[in-house]
């Protein structure tokens, strides 16, 4: 059976990403958009959306430990009811040798960054630039707050409305992968707001993120055109430094397709050819995605972790498949 996306049916979805979400992105199910699929006989949650022939799906199947295959094989019984081939997008290292033992060709297409937040410090020369960039932005008059969205919901959306034609007007936003502003779970969701001389100028907004590496997912950024260098790195810092005065263990940069690609990280039912394609798109793929900036971004702040993320399709890798990916997450 599957649930729809309304107040009860969101809650639900919510208690088991808190009681099963170990990927770090998992919040990112709670997306306004996504179906879900449960099963009245088992635990947990498979959250997805249709494209064409294919439902996508996102993360592994949200369930108890050795509860997942179960899942899975029922949402593949489900998605062969439907005439539909299941490919699935941003699975963890765990997922992928479940999803290979299943039948899947799954390859790496990524990796997550993620700073222990009780070892993180500025102190250091690694990080003079990045310290400098800080002071540059606030000698320019900023000042972040923690604001709700009900209270800035007019200043986000300006924000929003200016980065969007900066990157001209044929540019859409991604979806899928990354996380929103609204919704019925935005209660969950913290935003930190930056503004110079009263004007907003940028904003983050962070995400519960659950599991073994519980804390943060730094979700969510914008800022306007011409804004001071190091605003956004400001105003992480001012979040980080409160979350670390809160007892929180990790915050988490989320997934950057493309990137940290390695021989090494590939499962046993990788396909050569889809790998060749992700290293193609790795160092020319920057119209689809802009891999290299947010890795640079991801990188300042010299990561504790870096786990590989993962592609599987149901069968054999087709490139149609991959087509529906990109036009599910607005990349083309």
């Amino acid at each position: 059976m599957t649930t729809v996306d309304g107040a009860t049916g969101t809650d639900s979805v919510l208690r088991s990403l808190r009681e099963y979400g170990e990927n770090p992105s998992a919040f990112l199910a709670l997306n306004t958009g996504n179906e879900y699929f449960t099963d009245p006989s088992l635990e947990g949650v498979v959250a997805y959306r249709r494209a064409g022939r294919h439902l996508i799906q996102f993360g592994g199947p949200f369930a108890p430990e050795g509860g997942q295959e179960a899942l899975l094989r029922a949402f593949l019984d489900f998605a062969k009811e439907s005439r539909r081939r299941v490919v699935a997008i941003q699975l963890q290292r765990s997922d992928a040798e479940l999803y290979a033992e299943s039948g899947f060709t799954v390859n790496q297409v990524g990796a997550s960054y993620s700073v222990h937040l009780p070892e993180f410090t500025l102190k250091g020369s690694k990080f003079m630039k990045l310290r400098n960039k800080i002071s540059r932005a606030k000698r320019s008059g900023l000042e972040v707050a923690e604001v709700p969205l009900e209270e800035c919901q007019e200043a986000v959306d300006s924000i929003d409305q200016q980065w969007l034609r900066s990157k001209g007007r044929h540019v859409k936003e991604i979806e899928f992968l990354v996380g929103q502003c609204g919704g019925p779970v935005q209660r969950e969701r913290r935003l930190f707001l930056g503004r110079v001389a009263g004007e907003p100028v940028a904003y983050i907004s962070y995400s519960p993120a659950f599991g073994s590496r519980a804390g943060w997912l730094h979700d969510l950024s914008r800022r306007t055109p011409g804004v001071s260098p190091g605003v956004m790195e400001a105003i992480n810092l001012q979040a980080m430094e409160a979350f670390q005065r809160e007892g929180a263990q990790w915050l988490h940069f989320g997934f950057t397709p493309f990137t940290s690609l390695s021989p090494e990280a590939e499962v046993s039912t990788s396909s050569a050819g889809t790998a060749k394609f992700m290293r193609f798109l790795a160092d020319h793929g920057e119209k689809v995605y802009p891999a290299s900036s947010q890795l640079a971004y991801k990188e300042k702040w010299n990561p504790h972790l870096v786990l590989p993320e993962y592609l599987a399709f149901h069968g054999r890798a087709r490139f149609g498949a991959i087509w529906q990916i990109l036009r599910v997450t607005r990349s083309i």
